[in-house]
């Protein structure tokens, strides 16, 4: 528990800081709460661009160390607006920091995010282990991005946080990040509906099943949409007048490329370049935002052509990934009640009915939304979800629908805003509390919708958190040596009943040892060694490889666990 909060605290004092200095540079002078992302894009960029140098993490710590101390020094009598900005933002970092907790609180146990939804993170784990020894990694070689990873490894040889703890709260502070990027367009409105809608917004449905998933990269590239699409509305609003307004929005797709690598542009230049054909900005500002982002990306691009070969993009293959089938594009509304976003209308406990209700309850609230986004002239926002459009729509044809499920999940807090900024505008203009005497109120409807709505969605976000499989609280990498040399096995694994049935050990074991013929038991059923087993691996408080020396005559009757088992890889 301490060592992931201590990560969370961490992640988010670094980003908050680094990100207000590098936004105070571009000549903003009062808080934004569009810091929180573009310091976390420049902790990626950073860290990555550190970790390989001779110290590894501890070279990456240090140097985010100063940055942190200048960017302190340098904001010091330089911005405005810190103490509001302090009023506001702690309800919505703690609401969110207790939402995130919860799958700990329900399971009862820090460990690895979504074990048994998925097992992508052993690969993460492996290639971070990798990086901090200075070693190579297949994932390093296919020009995977890493630049969370560095994060990770900063923490691990910097400050001692175990990798678990780190991914974990890496995790945990992309979600309370999001939360707080949302107030840069819930600002105008009150305490209650702002701290609400901020958090509806960044722990939308189908980005808490994924942070359930422990899907680290989904929630970031979400994140980065969204922060950049509001980045181009303060272009267009309070920083019209600088030269560098359009630095902020390029420092967010520099942070897209370290953690998803160019399949982050798809959105962000698709959302640039209808919001260019929509607005016409200023040249001159225009490329003086392209320059930047050239010049932090420039080292990454020889690894951005290698990515491009990697297994995932092969529309021929399983393509199902952890799914059952399409994901519904209508969880991007929010309201679906279900645990498990994989599953489909009245597969669960609640009955169909009750998801064609909440689905045409916020349907009529995005068409609402649209329409006054439309009339208020929200070009930036309307145009990130043109692209988060585009992308599904390109992935549902052309792609698989594990990558379709992926748009669903980086378009949905975009959804979420649309259906509230103007809800919640109409809602505080009718009560009178905001906003003076601008707009058209719309009668009491506005404040019962958005408060049903909200407290739908809210609910539906929890479930999903609620249900977040926590998986072992550590990890080695000798597992993944002993894959090498087991082989097809058969392979006996004998591990202890509480990293079996406690900590969902058994889907993460398997997948560790995948590509042979694997055994799973608990250290109490004891008996024999099964037939066929050449191989036995113990966990005597570090996991013992031991070769059979006169196996048991006959056919294993060890399940064969497939190198692509119904799986592409990592979630990218």
């Amino acid at each position: 528990m301490i060592g992931t909060y201590a990560a969370v605290l961490a992640i988010c004092a670094a980003s908050l800081a680094i990100g207000q200095a590098a936004i105070g540079l571009c000549g903003v002078r009062r808080w934004s709460w569009l810091a929180p992302v573009v310091g976390l894009a420049l902790l990626c960029a950073i860290c990555w661009g550190t970790v390989r140098l001779p110290g590894e993490g501890v070279t990456s710590t240090a140097v985010v160390l100063v940055l942190m101390i200048a960017a302190v020094l340098y904001l010091q009598d330089r911005v405005e607006g810190r103490g509001e900005a302090l009023r506001v933002g702690w309800p919505v970092a703690l609401g969110a920091l207790v939402a995130t907790s919860l799958p700990f609180v329900v399971e009862g146990h820090f460990g690895i995010l979504g074990t048994s939804f998925n097992p992508d993170m052993s690969q993460h784990l492996l290639a971070t282990d990798r990086l901090a020894e200075g070693h190579s990694s297949q994932l390093l070689n296919q020009g995977y991005p890493l630049g969370p990873h560095a994060v990770v490894v900063a923490l691990y040889k910097g400050l001692g946080i175990g990798l678990v703890q780190g991914f974990s709260g890496l995790t945990v502070a992309v979600a309370v990040l999001a939360c707080l990027t949302v107030l840069a367009a819930f600002r105008e409105l009150g305490a209650v509906p702002r701290t609400a809608g901020a958090l509806v917004v960044g722990l939308a449905y189908v980005v808490a099943s994924y942070f359930a998933q422990g899907a680290f990269k989904e929630t970031m590239q979400a994140l980065f949409l969204l922060a950049f699409v509001l980045a181009l509305r303060e272009a267009n609003g309070p920083w019209r007048d600088l030269p560098l307004r359009f630095v902020p929005a390029a420092l967010v797709a520099v942070g897209s490329v370290y953690a998803y690598s160019f399949p982050g542009l798809i959105w962000l230049g698709a959302a640039a370049l209808l919001w260019v054909v929509l607005t016409r900005p200023a040249v001159r500002a225009l490329a003086l935002g392209l320059l930047v982002f050239f010049v932090f990306v420039s080292p990454e691009i020889g690894r951005m052509l290698d990515f491009a070969n990697f297994e995932t993009f092969d529309p021929n293959g399983p393509g199902l990934g952890n799914l059952f089938g399409q994901v519904s594009p209508f969880e991007a509304l929010g309201i679906w009640p279900s645990g498990d976003f994989r599953l489909a209308p009245g597969d669960g406990a609640v009955p169909a009915l009750g998801y064609y209700l909440g689905i045409a309850f916020a349907l009529a609230l995005f068409v609402y939304g649209l329409v006054c986004l439309w009339r208020g002239r929200e070009r930036a926002i309307l145009a990130g979800l043109g692209a988060a459009a585009l992308a599904y729509v390109a992935a549902r044809l052309g792609g698989t629908p594990y990558t379709a499920a992926k748009a669903i999940e980086i378009g949905a807090p975009l959804v979420a805003l649309t259906i509230l900024l103007p809800l919640l505008s109409s809602a505080s203009r009718f009560l009178g509390r905001d906003m003076g005497d601008k707009g058209t109120t719309h009668g009491p409807w506005a404040p019962a919708a958005a408060a049903l709505f909200v407290a739908a969605a809210g609910l539906c976000s929890l479930l999903a958190l609620a249900n977040a499989p926590i998986g072992p609280t550590s990890y080695s990498s000798t597992l993944a040596d002993y894959r090498k040399a087991v082989g097809e096995g058969p392979t006996l694994v004998v591990a202890s009943p509480q990293l079996l049935e406690e900590e969902h050990g058994m889907p993460f074991l398997a997948w560790e040892l995948r590509g042979g013929r694997v055994c799973i038991r608990s250290s109490e059923e004891g008996g024999e060694v099964p037939r066929g087993v050449r191989f036995v691996i113990r966990d005597k408080g570090g996991w013992t490889l031991k070769k059979v020396r006169d196996p048991l005559p006959g056919k294993s009757p060890c399940p064969l666990i497939a190198v692509r088992q119904a799986r592409q890889g990592p979630a990218r």
